[in-house]
């Protein structure tokens, strides 16, 4: 889509938990902003991505919106459950989502759906298998901090267990990414 067709904006899709863990990842987030100086994950809601950002024409949205409420509505609520921490050294550090099924299939349902109906295409993970988790420190955690911020949580126990029942597509702001619509199933 060219830019002469309207306003381009960046969307990712993914699963928000609720509230109280929605608050208590929020905690852990400012935790690495506070001691490590890594703040980058703040730009975002605590979120488990199902799909990458990508770039739409804002005009369009109603498209959007159109097939993700149908692709929603074929699903059936199920559980995810987070456990302790993980990382991708040497800057990542995440709440690790437990292995389930269900939510495998939402993320492969939601990329072909998004390929086929939408023509977006999540090339940089194509090929690459769906790793939900949710990132707690991120891209401007030093390399030299990782270390040290990865010993303060590795054995530290966390623990969340919600019924996932929506999607969320989140839309970028300039400076931060926000909720914009929810997809119920």
């Amino acid at each position: 889509m060219s830019g002469s067709e309207g306003r381009l904006q960046k969307y990712f899709i993914a699963l928000i938990p609720p509230s109280p863990y929605y608050d208590e990842a929020l905690v852990v987030k400012h935790f690495f902003k506070d001691n490590f100086h890594s703040e980058a994950a703040l730009r975002s809601p605590p979120h488990i991505t199902l799909h990458r950002p990508f770039i739409w024409q804002e005009e369009n949205e109603a498209r959007l919106f159109e097939v993700l409420t149908h692709f929603a509505a074929r699903q059936t609520p199920f559980d995810v459950e987070v456990k302790g921490f993980g990382a991708f050294a040497p800057r990542v550090i995440y709440l690790h989502v437990e292995h389930a099924e269900p939510l495998q299939q939402l993320a492969a349902g939601l990329r072909q759906i998004c390929a086929e109906q939408l023509h977006v295409v999540d090339t940089e993970n194509e090929g690459q298998s769906f790793h939900p988790h949710l990132t707690v420190a991120f891209r401007d955690l030093k390399k030299s901090d990782f270390s040290n911020a990865w010993n303060a949580v590795k054995e530290k126990n966390w623990e969340a267990r919600w019924q996932v029942e929506s999607i969320t597509l989140l839309k970028h702001t300039g400076k931060l990414w926000l909720p914009h619509r929810n997809f119920y199933f």
